[in-house]
């Protein structure tokens, strides 16, 4: 059901759920904050140096004065309900975002015409595209643009892989940016202070300019219609409604991308974003039909899980189809989800007590406890096939956590479960060789406020530091050792006596045990105690670290029938290894990953450097795939390399730059470096 567009065309009704998503620092914020003043929402416009905005109000966010994670603001423009939901920047919180973003009826991109942050717009971009969700441009901040407008669309162009259709002319006048011209409706607005702009005369420059911009958009938009393509062709004047209905109908398609500007900060351009998302975006009938969401049963997506001090666990939901209240139980396909408490319209961090919520409308569902990030939630008794899965770009960094108190490990683990909850990008891994928990994340600050979460948002003190890198030690020669255990304390004593032949095995053949015993000198029940005292005896070789790519045969020994056991052959093993390995000439290993950075082509030269300089053994570069301007450069380097290098990854590509990485081989490590560790490994014991 299509409404009447006041403009002249159709729109579609109901709800709407609109993502602001865009580069770091590009203002979605400050655009989320406008909106809610202009519609009414709050009385009084913040900003983010004053910590005063509905966005960014979590005590990480303030404290580092960016969007660490999502905000979901319901507000009401012309007796339409619309979510914004306001993404981080970062591609370090890029998961929020991508999470969201497939039950979004359509997206604003807030950027500016900034060639260093274009990386990143490509990086946003791209999620659009991959997903067909329909998208705006909002061209930020033009009261300090450099360049003129068309310039801008030059820039910005390389970033999507659709047109860009400029939808606005800045009017300037002593060059100050006055007001603007609305190409579609050819009216020139003039900006007010905290108002309405004002529909003024398109005259002069301001008029010659307007015609060949409109002209410009025309022709983008007949370029998928021959009718409009005939009308330009024979210089007749399309008719507004013809245009609106071209501009809803490709933008919806996702032929076109719109561009319209303002400076947020200011309200300026507000108003006429928030009449083109009401009369051109699709509704969530649109994009219930593109996830495939079948008829029936209510069915909701899940945008994000909250841990909230007072209400505990809520699920920012969009309902796709039917209504879901309280006293409703939810499924998924993996799980029960829980019966509904309590129903909630978000604003930021106020949540409001409301009743069911129908098909379109996004709001949070209290008490799912077992709901996650990214489920698809029915109310039927049979779950609704999942809609999409959004699996969490690999890890990049890592740090060991541990709770400050030993008392408070228990609770460790509860705040854990809640922020991968949260945060499905966290990954955490326990590691039983180096007994450490590591938390991988997707960056420096990522962690960073990982860890501030655990601290300050669910009160468990903890200590960090750098993971162990997996050090292995091998030998380069072989020896015949004996072991020998007798102890006498009255009554029965013990004796294990056993004769061990170990040699080298190449690289990658692990751990292997021969019994060689004729003659029954060992009796056969005590073999599997030497071979079990010899395992437990290479966990700890000579230099301090897992002993690997050995071979072990039991050539010989005695036993004495009253005083021999499992534990004295155990023993006499492990003396065995213990005396015997420092004699094979003991050789440190290291592991080595194959690498593979994504980056801008400029900046392919420095991440060359930045991998030999991290004795990275280069092994060449090739385009990217699909990615006009973006280069793969391969690698080998040691596993202690890797550990800090996305930090200078994203220092050389500004902050785009990313890897992948996995287990190649472990190789020989000697000299001072090796030197080096062995010490601190003797020193931490």
């Amino acid at each position: 059901m299509a409404a009447a567009n006041g403009n002249g065309g159709t729109r579609a009704p109901g709800p709407r759920c609109i993502a602001l998503v865009g580069p770091f620092q590009s203002g979605k914020t400050s655009l989320l904050e406008a909106i809610l003043a202009r519609t009414g929402a709050i009385q009084r416009q913040g900003t983010v140096d004053g910590g005063t905005t509905v966005g960014d109000a979590s005590k990480e966010a303030r404290h580092h004065k960016m969007s660490v994670e999502l905000t979901v603001a319901t507000t009401s423009f012309m007796d339409d309900s619309y979510t914004f939901i306001d993404c981080p920047g970062s591609v370090e919180f890029m998961h929020d975002m991508r999470a969201a973003l497939p039950a979004v009826d359509a997206a604003v991109v807030v950027c500016e015409a900034d060639e260093r942050k274009m990386p990143q717009l490509q990086l946003i971009m791209r999620e659009l595209e991959d997903l067909d969700i329909p998208r705006f441009l909002f061209l930020n901040k033009i009261d300090k643009a450099e360049t003129k407008v068309m310039e801008a669309l030059q820039i910005l162009q390389p970033a999507s892989r659709k047109p860009l259709v400029l939808r606005q002319m800045p009017i300037w006048k002593n060059e100050i940016i006055t007001g603007f011209v609305d190409l579609a409706l050819e009216r020139a607005h003039v900006y007010k202070e905290h108002a309405a702009s004002e529909i003024v005369p398109l005259e002069g420059e301001s008029l010659d300019r307007s015609k060949d911009a409109r002209f410009s958009m025309l022709e983008k938009l007949a370029d998928h219609d021959d009718v409009l393509m005939e009308q330009l062709l024979a210089d007749i004047p399309p008719p507004r409604d013809k245009v609106f209905d071209d501009l809803a109908k490709e933008l919806r398609e996702g032929l076109v991308v719109p561009v319209l500007m303002g400076v947020a900060t200011r309200t300026n351009g507000v108003l006429r974003l928030l009449k083109a998302l009401r009369h051109e975006t699709p509704n969530v009938d649109i994009t219930a039909k593109r996830l495939g969401v079948k008829g029936g049963e209510a069915v909701a997506y899940v945008l994000k899980t909250l841990n909230t001090a007072h209400a505990g666990k809520m699920s920012a939901v969009r309902v796709l189809a039917g209504q879901i209240g309280d006293g409703i139980s939810l499924i998924s396909p993996e799980r029960d989800a829980g019966r509904i408490s309590g129903t909630f319209k978000m604003l930021g961090q106020t949540t409001e007590k409301r009743g069911p919520a129908a098909a379109g409308e996004t709001v949070a569902l209290g008490k799912l406890d077992h709901a996650k990030t990214g489920d698809t939630l029915s109310a039927g008794k049979q779950a609704h096939p999942s809609l999409i899965e959004v699996p969490p770009h690999p890890p990049v960094l890592a740090i060991a956590v541990a709770a400050k108190e030993r008392k408070d490990d228990v609770k460790l683990g509860q705040a854990i479960h809640k922020l991968l909850d949260e945060d499905p990008s966290v990954t955490m891994v326990n590691n039983p060789e180096t007994h450490e928990v590591v938390m991988w994340g997707q960056g420096e600050m990522h962690l960073r406020v990982a860890s501030e979460r655990l601290a300050e948002r669910f009160g468990v003190a903890i200590t960090t530091r750098r993971p162990s890198v997996g050090y292995n030690e091998t030998i380069k020669k072989s020896v015949v050792q004996r072991g020998r255990h007798k102890k006498q304390s009255g009554g029965h004593g013990q004796f294990g006596d056993v004769v061990l032949d170990i040699k080298p095995l190449p690289r990658g053949s692990g751990f292997k045990f021969e019994d060689k015993i004729t003659g029954g000198v060992v009796p056969r029940n005590y073999i599997p105690s030497v071979e079990e005292g010899v395992i437990n005896a290479l966990k700890h070789g000579p230099l301090g670290f897992q002993v690997v790519d050995v071979s072990v045969a039991l050539i010989d020994g005695s036993y004495h029938t009253v005083d021999s056991s499992d534990m004295a052959f155990q023993t006499a093993a492990r003396i065995g290894i213990v005396e015997g390995l420092p004699q094979c000439a003991p050789v440190l290993l290291e592991p080595i990953y194959l690498v593979e950075i994504v980056c801008p082509t400029d900046a392919t030269a420095r991440m060359n450097a930045i991998l030999s300089g991290r004795r990275g053994q280069i092994l060449g570069f090739d385009t990217r795939e699909g990615w006009s301007g973006w280069d793969v450069v391969r690698a080998k380097m040691p596993e202690s390399e890797i550990g800090d290098l996305i930090v200078e990854v994203r220092s050389g590509t500004a902050g785009v730059g990313s890897f992948t990485f996995k287990f190649d081989h472990m190789a020989e490590l000697s000299g001072k470096t090796a030197d080096q560790i062995v010490a601190a490994r003797r020193a931490a014991e």
